[in-house]
């Protein structure tokens, strides 16, 4: 195992991806040995803000059809186009263009089953932020539209700071971040829903964990759980890689710094109306099986018929094993896995059991992957099944909401769902054949350890078998606490 690379030399991905090199030809070719790269003011921060801001805006651009008639006339055009959004539509539906107080006022037209925003606090204060600053006057077209620019200028930020924040997470590598400032998926998906906040906040809170800021990187982890779900869930690598290394104290740190910031959110709004507040979960619980999921094929065709309780109770135990497979991967791992590397496993192992798989959940693995796994031919078969599921959704929405039957037949949307799960399941192949065998790791290759794991990261193990133990002794150094 060749010795620690300087912690000042910075990886040029055309020198060891072949993808990257083909296409750095087009600028070029390869940076020479001489080459000074991040001097002047085309450092790499800027350079990759850049890159996310150009690819954003090409997605608010392929949303023109919608933004000038497809969201407000015609019943399938938003769908035509796919460039649908629930942006402009709940500015409306859930209260917004007449004031109302996420949690505190009932949303109109409410029902039995959910009478107040569905969301989780924090988004839902960054929809009204936005709903505040919409102006007042104008037709309802006029201020759904401002409604979705204000959301989308406010997005657009959260994508910069995640793709510098991915940026600093693995500090040698700062260039892999191009691979979230250059998806696909960010430019078509960005701006359907608000997940950019969480996935910002996230990918802040894994920066300042590779930063050994622990109880930081916890707050930040508290935060983005209380813009999404999914983010709580990166708790359970932080618990068992900390374990292995001995390092308990640091994730006590994070986990209190994690429950301080979700109720310092959360906690007004439960004191002030508890149930406006728990919509977002009981929500969660009664909504029944959705599109994206491999659920919703098996409903569909007939092979299950069972109830919304029994279905949750189905999927939190085929979670639950997952979680326990990560966790023994994780332990019995000849070398300690990158955080990364299951932070990844974990979100992608919640999105493919849940009952709904959303075309913008893409997002939440987005930067996880840029770090788990940072191969562009990977990145790119991915991405690929990805921008397939997206049009597909779409174009079977087109096909079903009008009695023309133009668009996407739904045994060939049942196959698109089958591709992008597939497109998930083989990043998720790569990533833990990368554990099993690290001499594939692209991260590792050069004899680094763990650029993610903060106090994790050249830490020898303390609870792992003696074989294990022996041999990371080889190539660790003791990192004081």
């Amino acid at each position: 195992m060749p010795a620690a690379p300087p912690e000042d030399t910075v990886v040029v991905p055309a020198d060891e991806d072949p993808v990257s090199a083909a296409g750095s030809e087009l600028f070029g070719g390869a940076p020479g040995r001489r080459a000074l790269l991040g001097v002047g003011w085309w450092t790499a921060a800027r350079v990759l803000a850049i890159c996310t801001i150009i690819v954003f805006a090409l997605g608010m651009v392929q949303k023109i059809p919608c933004y000038n008639s497809g969201w407000f006339y015609g019943a399938t055009a938003q769908y035509d186009h796919a460039c649908y959004s629930d942006i402009p539509h709940l500015f409306t539906l859930r209260g917004f263009s007449i004031g109302n107080i996420p949690y505190l006022d009932k949303i109109p037209s409410a029902s039995p089953d959910m009478q107040y925003l569905e969301y989780p606090v924090l988004t839902g204060l960054f929809m009204w932020l936005a709903a505040w600053l919409t102006p007042s006057g104008g037709g309802d077209v006029h201020r759904e539209q401002v409604f979705w620019l204000l959301n989308a200028g406010m997005l657009m930020i959260c994508a910069v700071v995640a793709v510098v924040a991915v940026m600093r997470t693995h500090r040698r590598r700062p260039w892999d971040a191009l691979l979230f400032a250059l998806a696909p998926v960010l430019a078509l998906d960005s701006t359907i829903n608000w997940d950019l906040l969480a996935v910002a906040l996230t990918a802040v809170a894994m920066a300042l964990w590779a930063g050994r800021r622990t109880v930081w990187a916890g707050v930040f982890i508290g935060l983005a759980t209380a813009a999404k779900l999914y983010p709580v869930f990166l708790l359970g690598p932080l618990l068992v890689l900390c374990w292995r290394a001995g390092r308990m104290r640091a994730f006590g740190q994070a986990l209190a710094g994690a429950a301080v910031a979700w109720l310092a959110v959360d906690l007004p709004f439960m004191l002030l109306n508890f149930k406006g507040w728990a919509t977002f979960y009981t929500f969660s619980q009664t909504r029944t099986i959705d599109y994206g999921s491999f659920w919703l094929i098996l409903s569909q065709n007939g092979v299950i018929n069972w109830s919304v309780g029994t279905v949750n109770t189905i999927i939190t135990m085929l979670l639950a094993l997952c979680c326990l497979g990560i966790a023994w991967l994780a332990l019995a791992a000849p070398r300690r896995p990158r955080f990364a590397q299951l932070a990844f496993l974990i979100i992608a192992a919640f999105t493919i059991t849940n009952k709904v798989y959303s075309p913008q959940y893409v997002l939440w693995l987005l930067p996880l992957a840029a770090l788990a796994r940072p191969r562009w031919r990977d990145f790119l078969v991915w991405q690929a099944c990805e921008v397939l599921y997206f049009l597909a959704i779409w174009y079977n929405f087109a096909y079903t909401s009008a009695s023309a039957q133009k668009g996407l037949p739904t045994d060939w949307y049942h196959g698109a769902i089958v591709v992008h799960i597939l497109g998930t399941l083989y990043l998720c192949v790569m990533v833990i054949r990368d554990i099993l065998m690290p001499e594939y790791d692209s991260v590792r290759w050069d004899g680094s350890d763990d650029p993610s794991g903060g106090v994790l990261d050249r830490a020898v193990d303390i609870f792992a078998g003696r074989a294990r133990r022996s041999a990371a002794t080889k190539y660790q150094d003791t990192v004081p606490d």
